[in-house]
């Protein structure tokens, strides 16, 4: 198997990462690999046999042309300043030019040790890689910015975590990994001359428009500013919730990246939080906004030196910006959930609107993503009684159902247009199927206790194709029974 690599990585300064070879496993075997992802990538595997495709993505064989490096970055770890953090136990291969022309990063991740492992073994547990394969090709499938998973493998090999685990390794594909952390790591050190060459890199890989900007650098922090807060706002309309919302898991592309201890909501409640070692919430479901604008914050910390010869007169301009980002973060979510409530036009009051139902559905205990799938059903002629839905929305229904017919008045000409497009427009944009914590558990469950990770390529199917129903798959868009719930998740480090 031929990966057509181009590197420009190695082009980057020398300080920005380490160069390293994977640690070989005994026993690799592939889980999965992503056919129609590696064809974007340029990447030919057609009649390429599992094992061969083992040894690639775990690393035993190093593809020709690889670049084999580990890159370098710094972060704000819930709220503390790390100086060194870097790839663990990640190596980047290098990088390719995808179909559509767009410079794409691949990366193992958990390949074992690297200069940045700080003790660490540089391995991944199972669990984690299983996890992030299913919630990263969910989100692709559900039309948030993200990174992608190529390929999986088992190591052959066990991990020791509280216990000891089977091992795995992830191939991630990213338009790049350039985090906020990443140009932390070197503001810190004072190395302006590398900061500036990941300036340059950041906007002609991502927001190439920018080179003709009069202060390229103020211009990037509004650029990642905005993708940010069009990224968290698509967060917040499936429920979704990171876990882990560290500077050195932001990118500067405005992809989701890092699937540790995140999961999707069910019952709606905004101080949701599921990550283990979050243990005061400072990344619940309703804290991700603030949590945006203070990572910029930090982002535009690092940048003001590039931004003015005299950092000082940089602070207003970049304040300026900072402060926007709750309106666009607010813009965007209100964009999304008039999307989702079937609403084609604005009005004064939506907003308030939106918020009242999440109030209603929070007192309710109502599911996040079946509860909107539900009111697509009512848009569609159904009584809410019919739809499902908890009969403590029924006040919240009748309002907003006087909404919408103060819309149809304008947009459609018959009762019949406004219920069929009207559902239809609503179901194109609620999912049915999201991967739901238990689910995503009991595959994690099922491959690591018994070797048996049908029940993993099972979900994986559902998932990216999260809109339409198959009755054979009913079970997978159901909340889950109180035994089954799963409110806490690990990152796996």
């Amino acid at each position: 198997m031929s990966i057509p690599f181009t590197n420009r990585c190695l082009a980057l300064p020398t300080t920005c990462y380490a160069r390293v070879l994977p640690t070989p496993v005994t026993a690799p075997r592939l889980i999965a690999f992503n056919a129609p992802l590696a064809a974007e990538l340029g990447i030919s595997a057609e009649g390429v046999n599992p094992a061969t495709l083992a040894g690639i993505f775990s690393g035993n064989t190093v593809p020709e042309g690889a670049a084999s490096l580990a890159l370098a970055y710094a972060g704000h770890q819930f709220g503390g300043f790390s100086p060194q953090l870097g790839d663990g136990r990640a190596i980047l291969l290098g990088d390719v030019v995808d179909i559509h022309g767009q410079a794409r990063d691949l990366q193992w991740k958990g390949t074992g040790r690297t200069p940045f492992s700080r003790g660490g073994d540089g391995r991944a547990a199972l669990g984690p890689v299983l996890r992030e394969y299913l919630l990263s090709e969910a989100m692709h499938a559900l039309g948030v910015p993200t990174t992608r998973a190529l390929a999986a493998v088992t190591t052959g090999e066990q991990v020791l975590r509280d216990s000891a685990l089977p091992g795995g390794i992830v191939t991630r594909v990213a338009a790049s990994h350039l985090r906020i952390g990443t140009l932390q790591y070197f503001a810190a050190r004072r190395d302006f001359a590398t900061l500036h060459a990941l300036l340059n890199e950041a906007i002609e890989r991502h927001y190439p428009a920018l080179a003709r900007a009069d202060n390229q650098a103020l211009a990037l922090l509004e650029a990642v500013a905005d993708r940010q807060s069009a990224l968290v706002a698509k967060w917040l309309g499936l429920g979704f919730i990171h876990g882990v919302m560290n500077t050195d898991n932001m990118t500067l592309s405005g992809e989701t990246i890092d699937y540790g201890p995140c999961a999707f909501m069910e019952a709606f409640a905004p101080d949701t939080v599921f990550s283990a070692i979050d243990t005061h919430g400072r990344y619940a479901y309703a804290e991700q906004p603030r949590i945006l604008q203070w990572n910029l914050a930090r982002l535009a910390e690092a940048l003001l030196p590039l931004m003015a010869e005299d950092p000082e007169q940089a602070i207003a301009p970049a304040m300026a910006i900072l402060e926007t980002v709750p309106e666009r973060v607010a813009r965007y979510w209100l964009a999304g959930f008039r999307a989702k409530l079937g609403l084609a036009t604005a009005e004064e009051g939506d907003a308030e609107l939106v918020n009242r139902l999440l109030q209603a559905m929070h007192a309710a205990e109502a599911d996040f993503t079946f509860t909107f799938r539900q009111l697509a059903a009512v848009a569609g002629g159904q009584t809410p009684e019919m739809a499902g839905l908890h009969p403590d929305l029924t006040p919240w229904i009748v309002e907003w159902q006087a909404r919408l017919a103060r819309e149809s008045a304008v947009m459609f000409a018959t009762a019949a247009n406004t219920f069929a497009d009207r559902a239809a427009l609503m179901l194109a944009v609620n999912p049915l199927f999201t991967p739901r914590n238990h689910r995503v558990e009991a595959c994690i469950r099922a491959a690591e206790d018994h070797g048996d990770f049908g029940p993993f390529g099972l979900l994986l199917e559902v998932v990216t194709n999260p809109w339409d129903y198959v009755e054979q798959r009913n079970e997978y868009c159901l909340p889950a029974l109180p035994s089954e719930r799963v409110t806490r998740t690990f990152c796996g480090t």
